[in-house]
């Protein structure tokens, strides 16, 4: 007999441990998601990634307001899981809603536990300097991201790595070691590790206000905010009054700097958008000036023009 899965999640994060859940011989009997609400600039209704794909793929989606209300817990019981696996789902599993499943509940966490416990793991690995991140598959228990580590796989952070492109590789890692996991489980050759909370560290939400960009950091520190709000909030300075954000940076070779931090020293059609930071010059290769789509630079600069000398607060 198969066994039998509950896959929890909300956003694309989630999309690539339901396909490989779904290729295996595990049985996914439902996908529970987040409630559909309103978003975007036109606040319209739009399918959340999870459901979307769980849809397409023919499996049942629940969707309660609150996965910890009664009726919530009657639908988990009559799935008579032997999982629940947990990705990016947005709502705490109280005590009787991780007793449910046979072997318990299993999460795809976005760091290198203990590091970066928390809503925001991604960002603030890229924008706190780290050379490295990962994924990490652990059992859940009631505290937040607290429970025993079973796998965990390593990723390189470097001077292009985005939060988009970290996602997608930490989505894939963790689609990638989540049946291996459950497999131990099973046949009882999983070893879980406890986590050591003394070096705990937390990654909390993130706004509009953690992509402002100092130009008085070093090059390095800039080019980690601008990377570790890329996608979104996105990194911004401000020209005039007005706010743009800034992509794809490149710490050009050290050279001598004479200008103050945040003057522009080139912006044509050649360079793209040139900026002087605490010690040195970054190239920065994409912009957005708004209400304008994300652009590159060399193109915007075709028709557009900035003064050099200029200087971005």
């Amino acid at each position: 007999m198969r066994s039998r899965v509950v896959v929890m999640g909300t956003t694309d994060f989630a999309v690539p441990m339901l396909n490989r859940l779904t290729d295996s011989d595990y049985e996914v009997v439902a996908v529970v998601c987040q409630p559909d609400r309103p978003n975007g600039r036109g606040k319209k209704m739009r399918a959340l990634p999870m459901k979307q794909r769980a849809l397409e793929l023919g499996l049942s989606v629940y969707q309660p307001e609150k996965i910890r209300n009664a009726s919530a817990i009657d639908y988990l019981k009559s799935m008579r899981p032997d999982f629940f696996v947990v990705a990016a789902y947005g709502q705490i599993l109280s005590q009787e809603v991780l007793d449910i499943p046979t072997y318990g509940c299993l999460n795809i966490h976005g760091s290198l536990l203990p590091e970066y416990r928390g809503a925001a793991p991604i960002h603030h690995a890229i924008i706190d300097g780290k050379a490295e991140s990962g994924v990490t598959i652990m059992k859940m228990d009631l505290g937040m991201d607290t429970g025993d580590m079973l796998a965990q796989k390593i990723i390189p952070i470097t001077d292009t790595t985005t939060v988009g492109k970290m996602h997608d590789a930490m989505a894939k890692a963790g689609a990638d070691l989540i049946l291996n996991v459950m497999a131990q489980i099973q046949n009882g050759t999983a070893q879980g590790i406890e986590q050591d909370s003394a070096k705990a560290t937390y990654a909390e939400k993130i706004d509009k206000n953690t992509g402002r960009i100092d130009w008085h950091q070093s090059c390095f520190q800039i080019l980690r905010r601008i990377n570790g709000t890329d996608p979104w909030p996105g990194a911004w300075t401000t020209l005039d009054g007005k706010t743009f954000k800034c992509f794809l940076p490149v710490r050009l070779p050290q050279a001598e700097k004479t200008e103050v931090p945040g003057c522009i020293v080139a912006a044509d059609e050649n360079q793209g958008l040139v900026v002087t930071a605490g010690d040195g010059y970054l190239q920065l290769n994409e912009i957005q000036m708004p209400g304008k789509r994300r652009m590159r630079a060399t193109d915007y600069f075709r028709g557009n023009a900035i003064a050099v000398g200029t200087v971005l607060s």
